[in-house]
């Protein structure tokens, strides 16, 4: 079954509709630049009320690696997603702080950017097309790829199915798709779901 991991979790209510539809992940974001960005304290807050067995996943962009490793380690969140310009290095030095799960993420917005999935040494990847532009790229382009992935990237209810059908993800990732004016809409939480599940039913 595709594993579903619904992003830029931030306020109670939103906890409320994701212990009811229990997906796999949620994601808390940690960039100040994000409108969906929460504090480690109000992470903290809400992940004390998320059902067991649901993962919390810290989204950074170019964040210090001993920022990162202290949520991990104090249980704020359960896995860490990089989305700046994370090297090589970088994930060697996280690496060395935390033994927790790591996602990179990697716009894919042509066939060289495949390049970079192959050289990343995170345990998984997250392939988009672009930090957060709720828009979808060109999935033929990822028929080759063998790492473990979760696709994001203008995903809804209404075209999910067709990305696992295409594509065989690991997971998927949706933030945007399950807003209404900028909110998590408990509605649509539960149309992406049960759309996701669907799919998975007929595999």
């Amino acid at each position: 079954m595709t594993k579903i991991k619904l992003c830029g979790i931030s306020r109670p209510e939103d906890i409320m509709a994701v212990n009811q539809w229990k997906p796999d992940y949620i994601g808390f974001v940690f960039y100040k630049k994000s409108v969906r960005c929460v504090s480690p304290e109000n992470a903290r807050r809400l992940k004390e009320q998320l059902l067991p067995g649901i993962l919390s996943v810290g989204v950074f962009v170019n964040e210090a690696p001993e920022v990162i490793a202290e949520l991990l380690e104090e249980g704020v969140i359960d896995a860490a997603q990089l989305h700046g310009q994370e090297s090589s290095q970088y994930l060697h030095t996280l690496r060395g702080l935390t033994s927790k799960p790591l996602i990179q993420a990697i716009q894919i917005r042509s066939e060289k950017d495949l390049y970079k999935t192959a050289d990343s040494t995170a345990d998984f990847l997250l392939l988009d097309s672009g930090a957060g532009t709720g828009q979808t790229f060109d999935w033929n382009l990822l028929k080759n790829i063998r790492q473990d992935f979760f696709l994001a990237g203008g995903l809804d209810a209404q075209n999910v199915a067709d990305a696992i059908c295409q594509v065989h993800p690991y997971g998927v990732d949706v933030s945007s798709g399950i807003e209404t004016n900028g909110k998590k809409d408990k509605e649509k939480i539960a149309a992406f779901i049960a759309a996701v599940r669907k799919r998975g039913e007929k595999l």
